[in-house]
């Protein structure tokens, strides 16, 4: 799976930010390309771009991974809709920014349709293709917040440590059928993730981070993903430092204790 010039690569969220790079640089190594979001217009344009990019095909396919109806036809009409994959990049995600005794019940289950089930939905769709096969990569986009749970952002920390639990599982499962499974833990990332983010009733904030509006630029973060599927990785972790906060709960966590509380009560 070096090469990825003909392949069929499926990505989620690919509208903008980390999904629009990731297209354009797969788009870039002559791969097919399936493009889901959920708005048409914004997804025909990233279409249009990586065809002129040097993609060997670039389908739209309208999807919203939390609508539970259309993902069960999708999955019911599935060789049909999509076909073959050879890759699939769950990167469709939205954030939050609540405390938990502010934040409706309804805000935890978008974030886990959106950020869980909807990714569990579509690996399970192109997974039986993929063993048949005796060959694909599954790739999810989980976060630094996989790993560590910030202030804020329960419901998308949660979500994202789920993902990392059964990519877990599923990886063990299928690594020696073929199938690689990789998990990304991107830092701060120059996207618009914190602009939709949801507050406490789940209406998007609107409001830039400072850290988001400073991260790496999403084109080096698919570089660095695209390089990482060529290594047949299991996980990495990329951003700035930021990214020292894994390693310091993991080997140090009575460190990050009192960081993680000035985060939550800012001077």
């Amino acid at each position: 799976m070096s090469d990825f010039s003909n392949k069929t690569v499926w990505i989620t969220g690919a509208s903008s930010g980390i999904g629009e790079a990731l297209a354009y640089a797969f788009a870039s190594v002559g791969a097919g390309l399936i493009l889901s979001a959920r708005t048409e217009a914004a997804l025909q344009q990233v279409a249009k771009n990586c065809l002129e990019k040097g993609a060997s095909s670039a389908k739209v396919l309208v999807l919203d991974v939390a609508d539970n109806a259309a993902l069960a036809a999708l999955a019911a009409n599935f060789d049909a809709s999509v076909g073959q994959v050879d890759v699939l990049v769950n990167n469709s995600g939205i954030s939050q920014r609540s405390t938990v005794s502010d934040t409706n019940m309804e805000v935890y289950r978008r974030m886990m349709e959106v950020n869980f089930f909807g990714t569990v939905a579509l690996t399970k769709m192109v997974l039986p293709g993929m063993l048949k096969k005796g060959s694909g990569q599954l790739i999810a986009i989980s976060s630094v917040a996989g790993k560590i749970g910030t202030p804020m952002r329960s419901g998308y920390c949660a979500s994202k440590h789920a993902l990392h639990g059964f990519f877990d599982s599923l990886r063990a499962e299928v690594e020696a059928k073929g199938v690689n499974v990789l998990v990304v833990c991107p830092g701060y990332i120059n996207t618009s993730i914190s602009k939709n983010a949801l507050d406490a009733s789940g209406v998007p904030t609107g409001k830039m981070d400072a850290n988001q509006a400073k991260g790496m630029a999403p084109a080096l973060l698919a570089k660095k993903i695209l390089h990482a599927m060529q290594m047949r990785k299991d996980e990495i972790y990329i951003g700035g430092k930021e990214i020292m906060g894994i390693y310091i709960k993991r080997f140090f966590p009575a460190l990050l204790k009192p960081m993680l509380r000035k985060m939550g009560n800012p001077k």
